[in-house]
Order: structure tokens, then sequence, then C-alpha cells
């Protein structure tokens, strides 16, 4: 795949390393310069610098990825962000918003869903599909709806002048290509949220993009919105990845626009589940939700990277009529992008996923002895 790649990879007895993706091979380039992802993408152009870096050969990509899924003794695919805050905006779809309201309604029974959907259908439609978030027929629709008594916190953020952004998960937390996925077992009725990643530096620069899983427990977002981070931030619960395809001739933020996700569940049961995102369809500009999480009143000196959304919410029965799709332990999730490569992880209970032991402490002290900072 054509473009410029960089991402970190575990190695055996060293440390993470950062790396550069290139013709199927993998390569450390990681220096007194740049330690970390974070030191990468805050120069004025990573790319060039990708490129043009003293490198030594790890291996190649497909004996890397198979050692991870393999857990092997070899090079292990990290998730390619290090010391950046991990934000996400949510409702930033016409159709993941009336979802959001549907899970509202229903305080988190699936049970409820399908016929709560129904009436919520038949009274918007699709009038929030071509919305522009915050304008003035967006006022309008919301004006209607608080007539109806439809009017929710969802839709305050689906169509008004603020986006809904959060915290996903705590810097060096999440996890990447061939890893394990979590699940909270409290959670009954959840469902993959495939998403493009944007990479920001501590100036609001976006320098790049990659693919990621931003787990969503329907059930217990459902309960309460005031339950977010509870359902939203857990262990192994946040994979981004393979890589970050930085921003260069041939990549940049209108092709982020343009995206198309694929998205692919395979179950142990035999179950299958197929779903697509497509970025021309958000409700907001990706721009805006960057001006929106970082700036004169957000400031993150080492970076952040943003989910933008997704426009996917699976009703598929998976067992019983009308309970809609929940995943399973073991249950393979791929996402995929042609720009951006695939996404693959497994889920599982998130006691059951490695405990997440390596943080910003460990990363400092095992540089320090490498003496790269």
């Amino acid at each position: 795949m054509n473009g410029t790649f960089v991402g970190r990879v575990g190695i055996p007895g060293v440390g993470p390393a950062v790396v550069y993706v290139h013709s199927g091979l993998v390569y450390d380039i990681t220096s007194r310069e740049c330690p970390t992802m974070r030191d990468l993408l805050e120069l004025d152009d990573p790319a060039a610098y990708a490129k043009t870096a003293k490198r030594t050969l790890l291996g190649p990509l497909d004996e890397i990825e198979a050692s991870t899924r393999e857990s092997g003794s070899g090079c292990k695919l990290l998730a390619p962000i290090d010391l950046q805050a991990v934000k996400a905006c949510g409702v930033t779809f016409a159709r993941s918003t009336i979802e959001r309201v549907i899970e509202e309604r229903s305080g988190g029974d699936p049970n409820l869903a399908s016929r709560i959907r129904q009436d919520i259908v038949a009274i918007v439609g699709t009038s929030l599909r071509d919305l522009k978030a915050g304008s003035a027929d967006a006022a309008r629709v919301k004006a209607a709806l608080i007539k109806e008594g439809l009017w929710s916190q969802y839709l305050e953020v689906g169509i008004g002048p603020d986006a809904e952004v959060f915290t996903k998960a705590q810097p060096m937390s999440s996890v990447g290509h061939m890893s394990q996925c979590g699940l909270h077992p409290a959670s009954h009725w959840n469902n993959p949220e495939p998403e493009i990643v944007l990479a920001i530096d501590s100036l609001g620069r976006v320098k790049g993009a990659a693919l990621g899983n931003d787990v969503n427990l329907r059930d217990i977002e459902g309960r309460s919105a005031l339950l977010l981070g509870k359902a939203k931030d857990n262990n192994a619960s946040c994979a981004i990845g393979p890589f970050i395809r930085l921003f260069d001739e041939s990549y940049s933020i209108e092709n982020v626009r343009s995206a198309k996700l694929d998205l692919r569940v395979e179950g142990i049961d035999g179950f299958v589940l197929t779903g697509s995102s497509s970025m021309s369809e958000i409700s907001r500009d990706p721009l805006d939700l960057v001006t929106q999480a970082i700036g004169r009143h957000h400031q993150y000196p080492d970076g952040l990277v943003l989910f933008l959304g997704t426009l996917f919410a699976p009703t598929e029965d998976r067992d019983e009529p009308g309970q809609g799709f929940t995943h399973k332990p073991g249950d393979r999730v791929l996402i995929s992008n042609d720009a951006l490569g695939t996404l693959e992880n497994r889920m599982q209970s998130t006691d059951a996923c490695p405990p997440w032991e390596f943080g910003t402490a460990a990363l400092m002290r095992n540089l320090a002895g490498r003496n790269l900072i």
C-alpha cells in the first residue's frame, strides 16, 4: 500500500520502538530526536522525517503480525500512539444519533429498542441526515422535536452547536492491531464502532489518521449518560491501528472526509455481521471537531488522537428476535479502509485481556535506560 505509515512495535528485551513501514517491511526509526510517537508528530513534517530517518530493519510486516496474533516471542505490534490523550466524539452521524436516543429511551434494554426505533423513525424519518449541526435548519428541527416530546441530550450534541467530546481512554492504554480487545462483562448489549482516528499535535495540527474501534456498551450508557466513563474507558477497550498514515502529497484531510470504512464481525458461533460507515455523511466537519477538542480552552502538550464517530449502529438480530446485535467472546472484528489498511482484533472480556501494566512512568524509565532521553 502506498503512503507514509508509522507505528509502534514492542521489541523483546528492548521496549517500544517508533517504526516506519514501507514495502511490507518494518523499520525501527527510534532516536533521541524522536524517541516517541509524540515527538515524531510534533515535527513540522513528520512524513519527510520518517522517510529519511536512520533506520534498522526489524523484519517483514507479515511475520510481526503473526507474532502479535499468536503471542509469539518476536516483535509485536502496539497501538501507534503513546503519550497522546485519547479523545472521542459521539453522535456525529444522524443514524447513530437516532440509535443513542433509542438507547436512552429504552434505558439500555434491548427488548424495548425495536419498538422505540419504529416510533422515533415514524416521526423523525431521515430528516436529520442532511442537517448541518448548529445551523438554522437544525434549530428548527430541534423545535419540532421538542414539540413532539422527542428531544434528548443526544439530539442536543447531534445537531446542536456543541459536539460531544469525551475521554475515551488514558494515554498508553490503547491496544493495537492483532491484540485482544476488551468487553466489560457487565454489558449484555454492545457493538464495535469503526471510526477514523485523527493524530493531532500540541498545536492542533492534524498530522495523519488511523483506524479505531471505540467499543460501545449500549446498555450501560443507555441506563444513564453519566455512565459514559464506565461504558467507554475499560481495559483494552480502545483499539487503534494498524498504523498512522501521515499526511503527505498522497493523503490529506480530504481523503478523511470521503473515507468509507468497512466492518466485518466473525463469531466463533458462525455468525457474521457486515456493515460500513461513510465519512461523507458526518454531520460535522472533522476539522470543526478538532477545533472543539483542542484550542485556547483545551491544551494537550503531548498532542491527542480524536475518534470522529461512526455511522454504524447494528440492529440485526444475532440470537433472539428483537434483541439486535451484541458481541460474544471470541468475535473477530475487522475494520478496513482502502487507504488505511485493516485493524483486526479479537474480542474478550476485559478481565481476560492482558492487564495494562506499561504506562507513562514505565516508558520514561525504559527510554532513559536506552539513553534516548
